[in-house]
């Protein structure tokens, strides 16, 4: 089970589906958050934690999927919908649009569990990659001007000295970017350097005007 501050929100407009959700889910260690519609749900301003959301797919004013589509424009949170009248266009519908997993009422209880595990620990995953990948960003941006124009031709395979000849400066100066460009982006090793380096986007790594 994962950390104790990860977050299961419940949109559900029926009260006794609600309360038997959170029931079982509290039973088995989550924290809850319910409410009674979509609208009431983009209105919170969500904690900075692991979180899933179980949808109701059939609901007055905004359906599941209108919410759905409102919240992936918003936030990044896998959805797990739950339905008693679902048929397959809403399927496809909500598996297209990223749904987690997509339950028929009554919901079994083993399945749940299992169903709000996965998409937590999806959740946790994409928050621990978005976190690395704005690290490794940061490094990227502590880079010099010219440290940026020489990495991407390190990393292509040129030696030092082709590297000089293609900016036009002293080999020894590429040395020397070299080194500051291990250390700022705390590569243990040139092969590290690489694999740190592909994956930064091609916008993230393209080179700037030079400087000496």
């Amino acid at each position: 089970m994962g950390p104790k501050n990860e977050l299961v929100y419940i949109v559900d407009d029926d009260p006794i589906v609600r309360d038997a959700l959170s029931s079982l889910l509290r039973a088995n260690g989550r924290d809850v958050r319910l409410f009674t519609s979509g609208t009431e749900f983009l209105g919170l301003k969500r904690d900075d934690t692991a979180a899933c959301l179980i949808l109701d797919l059939k609901m007055p004013g905004m359906n599941g999927l209108e919410v759905q589509r409102l919240v992936s424009a918003q936030i990044s949170i896998p959805i797990i919908f739950i339905t008693g009248r679902g048929d397959i266009p809403s399927t496809v519908k909500a598996m297209k649009g990223g749904a987690a997993d997509f339950l028929t009422k009554p919901v079994d209880e083993t399945v749940l569990l299992a169903a709000v595990e996965q998409a937590l620990q999806k959740d946790r995953s994409a928050r621990l990659e978005a976190f690395e990948q704005a690290d490794l960003l940061a490094r990227y941006r502590s880079l010099t001007p010219r440290e940026q124009e020489v990495l991407p031709l390190l990393v292509r395979g040129l030696l030092n000295k082709q590297a000089a000849a293609e900016l036009g400066i002293k080999e020894y100066t590429v040395q020397i970017h070299r080194g500051k460009i291990m250390r700022k982006m705390k590569a243990d090793s040139f092969a590290m350097l690489v694999r740190l380096a592909t994956k930064l986007s091609p916008e993230q790594s393209a080179a700037p005007g030079r400087d000496n």
